[in-house]
């Protein structure tokens, strides 16, 4: 049950940072999507998106491998 969670606790900002790249590439194409008025707009809550969800799975595994061990010295906590 647990492990259950950690995977759904992982894959929904997985999916956002999947949802900030199409975001992105919709802009870049030049297709609004329905929420957001300007297409600059639409690009910078892409990244943010991006940059949210990529950003917590990776402090996710870098706080798992902490916890093993498995990081080099610059990575470990002092």
């Amino acid at each position: 049950m647990i492990r259950l969670f950690a995977l759904l606790v992982l894959l929904l900002p997985g999916i956002l940072a999947v949802y900030g790249i199409k975001l992105m590439r919709d802009m870049a194409f030049g297709i609004l999507q329905s929420p957001f008025p300007y297409l600059w707009l639409q690009f910078i809550a892409g990244l943010l998106f991006l940059l949210v969800g990529l950003g917590f799975v990776a402090g996710f595994i870098l706080y798992r491998d902490r916890k093993r061990n498995n990081v080099q010295a610059r990575f470990k906590i002092k």
